[in-house]
């Protein structure tokens, strides 16, 4: 399948931070999430939260200023803005446990269909389990947001009726960002709430087997 125009990392990562109100409470996941992190106006009054225990986070530091003694869950060094609080690890997932972050964005393996989400095993033998804190931000979080490519390396749909990986939680996933569009769920089905190229609808839907609303 052709796919004529993609969106890159980091126009995705563009179009999360646009979507963030101000005054949201929100946890970018490990790897592809953080990058919204730089694209986020400091003046927006999003506040950034790592689960092992910051709020307040910037953008990623330039090169030669970071300080690894600052760090956010993957390891990653991080900048703080004015205002910014550290809290003990167990303080941080009652905060994502008890349902105080708006919105968590997370990368995917699969999504379904109705909003599953596999993130954290593929599930083949050698795999390395990776769940860290992925369970409690998904079914803790107001919405849950994910950003990933629409297919993988080898071509497969990572959008699916079923996820045929672990999951991760049952139904939590509100909106897909991906290369190809913005995906969102309700209760009538999966909608295509925008789009980099309209005349390619036809052939994805026919790659994925739905048929967006």
């Amino acid at each position: 399948m052709v796919i004529h125009k993609r969106r890159s990392k980091s126009e995705i990562a563009q179009k999360v931070a646009q979507d963030l109100a101000g005054g949201m409470y929100v946890n970018l996941g490990i790897g592809f999430p953080t990058s919204v992190a730089d694209y986020i106006d400091r003046g927006s009054g999003v506040v950034l939260h790592s689960e092992n225990g910051i709020l307040g986070m910037g953008p990623t530091p330039t090169e030669g200023a970071e300080d690894y003694d600052l760090v956010n869950a993957g390891k990653l060094p991080v900048t703080l803005l004015p205002g910014a609080s550290f809290f003990h690890h167990a303080d941080s997932f009652a905060m994502m446990r008890g349902g105080h972050l708006d919105v968590c964005v997370l990368g995917a393996y699969q999504v379904s269909f109705e909003g599953d989400l596999a993130n954290w095993s593929t599930g083949e033998p050698r795999a390395i389990p990776a769940v860290g804190g992925a369970m409690d931000l998904a079914t803790g979080a107001k919405q849950t947001w994910v950003m990933m490519d629409l297919f993988d390396k080898q071509g497969r749909p990572k959008l699916v009726p079923k996820c045929t990986y672990p999951l991760t939680a049952c139904r939590c996933v509100k909106r897909v960002y991906s290369d190809i569009g913005t995906i969102t769920f309700a209760s009538d089905g999966v909608r295509l709430t925008d789009m980099v190229y309209e005349g390619d609808r036809a052939s994805i839907e026919s790659a994925l087997g739905v048929a967006f609303i």
